[in-house]
């Protein structure tokens, strides 16, 4: 039986005369995959609630921030409890400090960090400090790489950007994105050809170490290693953007799962555990340039919210205390989520391909493997809107873009696993 939308259909047009398009975030409006996206009114575990009394299976978790699941009991407290001392000082508190040492615990790499309100600012940010550290003022980024909306980061991004056809933005001067160079991933002849065609002019490359703003994404063997190796011989500075994967692929993300020591990093999602929050941090000598020790400016009046340093500690505590038992689990139930569909797709002689880190993946649905934007582009993305359209009125709720990851939490349980391969043999006709 179909599910009903009429309360959420009507909350859209109530929306559509306020907020353009309807929203606060462009692929919220679901225009990429079709029809009109569901209301939700909360949220519990694995599972959320629309506004009509329809319960989806969560496979995108808020774009990736709720790896415990929702409402986690011990974040939920923790945020009550600050809530009744106060939303807001603009004042230092000694939680910012305690989060910083959680952070830095699992990230040995984030020698000092700062706290500020979103992903797009710890991007701005981490970018402006390396220009101001190392003197040069290009940047190189990667196709398909998404790093917030500040000016400079909106050339081939990822995203939303991907999301709606959109080569970058109206409203940015060409002047503004003249030092940024925008590279094929997982091609390092690329990188050091950039370097030679501008050598001493380069600050930094920023890069998300495992793409998740073109759909999942890994590096090629190799090559977040040859990136370590050409920065340090320019003297550029290596920025990883583990916003998305920081605490997520691993407890010290992606540049533990490789080994590769960046010399900064920005971070987000799950360090605010689902409230508005980003860092960024790396070595000293490289964060004293920030004011008020340093020349390179940088502030933010709701920069370590109590509210999110609360947050951000009950989740990054539960994790370090669980880390054995969470990830593995993760993980497998992860790689029996995107397996699981992935065989039933050939079964029923769908094209797809699937990429998988950790508890991030991605069925890309196109036969080219895919290694970096082009070839994530060559997806059939009017295939992935009926299957992502078929997958909700089954009670799945995937993220509504083919170039977002999808994510699992540790609140999926085998049998969330067999809801989503039923739903999966219903969107894929192999009833």
């Amino acid at each position: 039986m179909p599910l009903s939308h009429r309360r959420s259909h009507l909350l859209q047009e109530k929306a559509e005369a306020v907020f353009p398009g309807g929203v606060n975030s462009p692929v919220r409006a679901f225009r990429s995959v079709g029809g009109e996206p569901p209301f939700l009114t909360h949220a519990e575990g694995a599972w959320l609630y629309d506004e009509d009394g329809n319960r989806y299976l969560d496979l995108f978790g808020s774009w990736g921030p709720m790896i415990l699941g929702h409402a986690f009991p011990s974040v939920v407290e923790a945020i009550r409890d600050a809530a009744g001392r106060s939303a807001s000082f603009g004042a230092s508190t000694a939680a910012e400090a305690s989060l910083a040492a959680l952070v830095q615990k699992c990230f040995p790499s984030v020698e000092k960090l700062r706290f500020v309100s979103s992903g797009t600012e710890a991007c701005m940010s981490a970018i402006r400090l390396a220009r101001g550290f190392t003197g040069g003022d290009f940047i190189i980024k990667f196709e398909g790489c998404y790093h917030g909306h500040s000016d400079a980061m909106l050339v081939k991004a990822g995203s939303g950007v991907a999301t709606l056809g959109i080569p970058g933005s109206a409203g940015v001067p060409a002047e503004t994105v003249m030092h940024t160079l925008a590279l094929p991933f997982n091609d390092l002849d690329a990188v050091r050809a950039a370097f030679a065609a501008r050598p001493d002019q380069i600050a930094c490359v920023i890069l998300e170490p495992i793409v998740g703003n073109a759909g999942t994404i890994p590096p090629a063997p190799g090559y977040l290693e040859g990136l370590r190796e050409i920065t340090r011989q320019h003297g550029a500075l290596l920025i990883l953007d583990e916003v998305m994967t920081g605490f997520r692929v691993t407890l010290g993300g992606a540049q533990r799962l490789y080994n590769i020591q960046p010399d900064l990093t920005t971070l987000g999602k799950i360090i605010g555990g689902g409230l508005p929050c980003g860092a960024f941090g790396g070595r000293a000598e490289i964060m004293n340039h920030l004011a008020p020790l340093g020349p390179v400016y940088q502030a933010g009046t709701l920069s370590g919210n109590p509210l999110a340093m609360a947050a951000g500690i009950a989740t990054l505590e539960h994790l370090i205390a669980n880390e054995k038992a969470i990830y593995p689990q993760i993980n497998q139930t992860t790689a029996e989520i995107a397996e699981g569909v992935a065989t039933i797709a050939r079964e029923a002689g769908v094209t797809l391909t699937t990429n998988q880190v950790g508890s991030m993946f991605t069925w890309f649905f196109t036969n080219t493997p895919v290694t970096d934007f082009a070839t994530a582009a060559t997806s059939d993305t009017a295939a992935f809107g009926r299957f992502h359209r078929a997958m909700l009125e089954a009670g799945v709720w995937l993220p509504p873009s083919q170039f977002e990851a999808a994510f699992v939490s540790a609140a999926h349980t085998p049998q969330d696993v067999a809801f989503v391969l039923n739903a999966a043999r219903t969107a894929l006709g192999h009833d």
